[in-house]
């Protein structure tokens, strides 16, 4: 007789046989995600593994997902590793998933385009939002490793192109667990620090496992954050990471970033000694012409000898005052001529011309009388002869009589 079992023994029983299995105790296999759900809270990755016929469940616990450079979605092919068991609960036989990379690229490069893609869509890179470098700073802060050869290079050149520059170092990692860390922290306390004017912050060369440091998102924000403007300075020139695009300017190299950080003073040394032999020379140039223009004056006529000079406007004065007085009489001579024509002409056509060749005028009330009938009897006249006049009465008017003339 068959013995009855619980559904719990049964899949207990099923989880034990397949457990017990040594060729599924890791397992690699290759498909395509789909219905990925990223549980924040746990950590936990649940999502499904299929290809052109089937389709197997899959779970990948915190500790492993954790490590995970990338952010799987639906659609991605990815190979992964882990070992198959069953799930009791529900009975699911599934993948247990330790370790999941990108099929056909790494991991870290699609972690890092996932990254770029995401925080060029925020504006984190937007070019609005890049500070200028000063172009004189007096304090320089540079955050790197103290062992590596890229803190060397970078003192070496701020001290050379600029020796008044102060140099405020922050000694941190800058490859591995707790690099970020260390990185993010140096930024804040730089910030804290005040009158520094400009950040470098980087390392030297190393391959994409050793400056992943440097595409932490949280570091990114914090250098985008920074009231300091930042000089990134993360590998060789060929080397590109996230801090390089957050930071308000790029160097390839940190030696490149100590020359972008601070002016080459010897440069401008040179430059203000050529403009001082130039404002000498000007200034020579000047005198001299300023010399040249009073020699001049001081050997003139007039200055060697006042008095010439006097007498010489002396006579000239003479010369223009008697040219005056010609044509003011030469002037008043027409004048007089135009007037004794003028008053030739009025004495001919003057009234009194005609009196005087025995002539008379006859006024009424000062009116010139032309005709008999502006008079009547015992009106008041005036008769204004050559030598006088005489008061009369008209005692009568006799019109002239008119013949007629056939």
């Amino acid at each position: 007789m068959n013995q009855v079992i619980t559904v719990s023994q049964l899949n207990f029983y099923i989880k034990s046989l397949l457990d017990g299995n040594d060729a599924l105790k890791q397992v690699f296999l290759t498909g395509e995600i789909s219905n990925f759900t990223d549980h924040y809270r746990s950590g936990h990755f649940y999502f499904s593994l299929k290809d052109e016929k089937s389709v197997i469940k899959c779970v990948m616990f915190s500790r492993y997902s954790s490590r995970v450079r990338f952010h799987p979605e639906d659609g991605m092919k990815v190979l992964v590793r882990g070992g198959v068991s069953v799930y009791e609960a529900s009975g699911q036989y599934q993948l247990y998933v330790e370790d999941m990379r990108p099929e056909g690229i790494g991991a870290l490069n699609l972690a890092f385009e996932q990254l770029k893609q995401k925080l060029e869509k925020e504006g984190l890179f937007s070019p609005q939002r890049k500070r200028p470098i000063p172009p004189f700073p007096s304090r320089v802060g540079v955050i790197t490793s103290p062992t590596g050869a890229a803190v060397q290079d970078i003192k070496s050149i701020l001290g050379r192109r600029d020796p008044a520059a102060e140099i405020i170092f922050c000694p941190v990692l800058v490859q591995g667990e707790e690099a970020p860390g260390q990185l993010i922290d140096a930024v804040k306390r730089m910030n804290r620090i005040p009158d520094i004017d400009v950040l470098i912050i980087g390392r030297g060369g190393g391959s994409l496992e050793d400056l992943w440091a440097f595409n932490d998102e949280s570091l990114a924000r914090t250098i985008s954050q920074s009231r300091i403007p930042v000089i990134s300075a993360v590998g060789h020139e060929t080397d590109f990471t996230i801090c390089d695009f957050a930071a308000d300017l790029r160097a390839p190299t940190p030696s490149a970033a100590a020359e972008l950080a601070v002016p080459d003073m010897r440069e401008y040394q040179a430059y203000f000694l050529q403009v001082c032999r130039k404002l000498k020379q000007a200034v020579s140039s000047r005198i001299s012409a300023e010399k040249a223009r009073v020699d001049w004056s001081v050997n003139r006529p007039a200055m060697r000898s006042p008095l010439h000079f006097i007498e010489q406007k002396r006579i000239l004065l003479d010369t223009v005052s008697n040219r005056l007085n010609q044509g003011f009489l030469l002037r008043v001579s027409k004048a007089e001529n135009r007037l004794s024509v003028i008053s030739g002409k009025l004495d001919a056509l003057s009234p009194f011309r005609v009196l005087g060749r025995g002539y008379s005028l006859v006024l009424k009330q000062g009116s010139l009388i032309k005709t008999v009938n502006d008079l009547k009897k015992d009106d008041g006249i005036t008769v204004k002869l050559s030598d006088g006049e005489a008061k009369c009465q008209v005692i009568g008017v006799l019109p002239e009589s008119k013949e007629e003339i056939l």
